[in-house]
């Protein structure tokens, strides 16, 4: 009697034993396969560019930049974001810059946003193309997937000029196949209260907006969804 209640113990105690055994390993298993999917957007984006990527004229707390942040944050997307833009920064000074950024932050992506300067004081489009490609060239260089983020300039540059400087971009994402996202303020640069008083840089009211606007293809390339290297994630 002892013998049989003893087996019918022992054998009730394995099986719950075993059963414990498989509950544990499933949920570290769980736990792995959580943390791979947390660990596959892990790494450092870094922002170059210039006063509309450096919250000219708002609260820093109220910037595009920022709001990437916070929304990267929300999505539990351990993406470090290093903004490195300065006011009044043309292609050259952020040319200057580069190495010892990527050197100091070794950067997974990089965005460059930067151009608009080179614009508004007319410099020649070919040294803007120069030194759009070299950048995307240094990042990749140092293992950075790079996106574009393109400008235009007013009418009142001059149809030659206007035209040839908007199609530096293209350009460069077609002859460095980046991703590019081809007029940056497209969707707030004639929307009532979304430009400052000097009708080049963004209000607050502006920034939701501009994040909204290179989302898409921000996300894309920082979850790795598709070829970083081909200008049609932004642009289709």
């Amino acid at each position: 009697m002892a013998a049989v209640f003893f087996r019918h113990l022992t054998t009730g105690f394995i099986s719950r034993s075993l059963l414990l055994i498989v509950l544990l390993y499933a949920s570290a298993a769980s736990a792995d396969e959580q943390g791979e999917v947390r660990d596959v957007v892990r790494g450092t984006l870094l922002v170059l560019g210039d006063s509309i990527s450096a919250a000219y004229g708002i609260d820093e707390r109220e910037g595009w930049v920022q709001l990437l942040r916070n929304r990267l944050a929300e999505r539990e997307l351990a993406v470090k974001v290093v903004n490195a833009s300065v006011s009044g920064e043309t292609s050259a000074g952020g040319l200057a810059r580069l190495p010892r950024l990527l050197s100091e932050h070794r950067p997974d992506w990089l965005v460059v946003e930067l151009g608009g300067n080179d614009g508004l004081r007319g410099y020649p489009p070919r040294a803007l193309q120069q030194n759009l490609a070299r950048m995307v060239q240094l990042a990749r260089e140092q293992g950075a997937d790079v996106l574009l983020l393109g400008m235009q300039m007013p009418p009142n540059y001059g149809k030659a000029y206007t035209q040839a400087f908007a199609a530096v971009y293209p350009k460069v994402a077609a002859s460095e196949q980046v991703p590019l996202v081809p007029f940056f303020l497209e969707t707030v640069a004639l929307e009532d209260g979304a430009m400052q008083t000097d009708g080049i840089h963004p209000t607050a009211k502006a920034q939701p907006a501009l994040l909204d606007h290179v989302w898409p293809c921000l996300e894309t390339i920082l979850k790795g969804n598709g070829n970083t290297q081909s200008d049609s994630l932004c642009t289709s």
